[in-house]
């Protein structure tokens, strides 16, 4: 089993009942958690400017934060560590932190409206995929905020502690700067060992050149060929 079903067929919405909107901040990086978040809207009380969290200012984004957590009926926000993800894979993590999200939600939704095109199996509702869905969906558009604020300063704390890799300025993604301070100081803890420039740089290899060259893709443990 996947944990992922398909997301051709989408559910119909219910006209009565709480709808959550659920997105990621960090599947790309290849260095800290994928954060995750839910959240239910409350129609009474709407919230201008909410927008794709890449798209706004990391100030719009904060001030944003405080008023969704203040106003939503509901949020919850699901940390997946770089352990997780690399004793599974990052797709499987982030469905596995999708459906935690969803599960924490109180009251619960009756429907929930994901980020992408694929869903986790087992949710505790109905629910459709909707690629883009962080600019067409002001409930996934405030999941995708609180994600990223509290990934980016997750990243911040990250940086405190292994400050010679930049993890503020670059958020673990694998810029120039960060793949040649891993290329210098090796992984830290921090470090998703199944990505292929951080499973390169512990080969002995260089990890700029492992970019360049078509990925082998890492199967979960225990599965075949």
């Amino acid at each position: 089993m996947s944990g992922r079903r398909s997301a051709e067929i989408r559910p119909l919405r219910p006209a009565i009942g709480l709808i959550a909107g659920v997105d990621e901040a960090g599947r790309g990086p290849i260095a800290g958690p994928v954060v995750v978040a839910a959240v239910i809207l409350d129609p009474a009380r709407p919230i201008d400017g909410l927008a794709d969290s890449k798209r706004l200012t990391a100030k719009r984004r904060a001030m944003l934060d405080v008023e969704i957590r203040r106003l939503a009926i509901a949020h919850a926000v699901v940390v997946v560590p770089a352990i997780t993800i690399d004793r599974s894979n990052i797709l499987a993590a982030t469905l596995a932190g999708m459906r935690e999200a969803l599960a924490a939600l109180t009251p619960s939704p009756v429907h929930a409206l994901i980020d992408g095109n694929q869903l986790p199996m087992d949710l505790p509702c109905s629910a459709e995929a909707i690629v883009g869905g962080d600019a067409l969906e002001p409930p996934i558009s405030a999941a995708s905020i609180l994600a990223k604020v509290h990934r980016d300063r997750l990243l911040e704390d990250l940086d405190a502690r292994f400050p010679s890799y930049g993890f503020a300025r670059h958020r673990g993604y694998p810029t120039p700067e960060h793949l040649d301070a891993l290329a210098r100081l090796g992984p830290c803890p921090e470090h998703r060992r199944s990505f292929v420039p951080v499973r390169a740089c512990l080969a002995g290899t260089d990890p700029f050149d492992a970019l360049a060259r078509p990925a082998t893709p890492v199967r979960p443990r225990g599965t075949r060929p």
